[in-house]
């Protein structure tokens, strides 16, 4: 043990410098040195005896520091609960957005096809209530209530009412 301790003692110090540089972090340093020892006195007895003890201690602190910097790239970085934003710390269940979306296509396929090409051409291709009329070859007034009554349906099919009576919503856009 003696034999250990004054190999080891007088390469702390380097040891330290070598981890630091490593880790950039004095704190995350410290500790990787004090694993580092532990392992060299755990497995002392199967260091070679003509090897240089420098080089051994050396090695195993870099495979602790490879190891350990390879773990966090895994794992992300450490953030503390305390320091944490809270925005980070709670994940919207993602099952509501998928039976959400389920429903939606649900109710997209009910509609009749006029309604449902209207809604589709107005809300997800973002045209105008004139270039859908021009596109669907009808008055733009029949695009307007197709669109109105595709939406009351599309809204009543989401809430899971089937034929319950529509309630009016002022969801049309305004016709320049």
């Amino acid at each position: 043990m003696s034999d250990m301790m004054r190999l080891v003692e007088p390469l702390i110090p380097a040891l330290r410098r070598y981890a630091r540089a490593l880790l950039r972090d004095p704190a995350d340093a410290d500790d990787l040195v004090q694993d580092c020892l532990e392992r060299a006195v755990s497995q002392w007895h199967q260091r070679r005896s003509d090897g240089d003890a420098r080089t051994w201690l050396y090695a195993i602190l870099h495979n602790l520091a490879v190891s350990q910097m390879r773990r966090r790239a895994r794992r992300g970085a450490h953030l503390p609960v305390e320091d944490a934003p809270e925005a980070s710390l709670s994940v919207a269940p993602s099952q509501d957005e998928s039976l959400r979306h389920r429903d939606l296509m649900a109710a997209l396929d009910a509609l009749p096809e006029e309604q449902r090409s209207v809604l589709l051409l107005v809300t997800v291709e973002g045209l105008s209530y004139a270039e859908t009329a021009q596109v669907l070859a009808i008055p733009t007034g029949t695009v307007m209530s197709r669109l109105s009554r595709a939406r009351d349906r599309v809204i009543r099919l989401m809430d899971g009412e089937t034929d319950a009576v529509a309630t009016r919503r002022p969801l049309l856009r305004r016709v320049k």
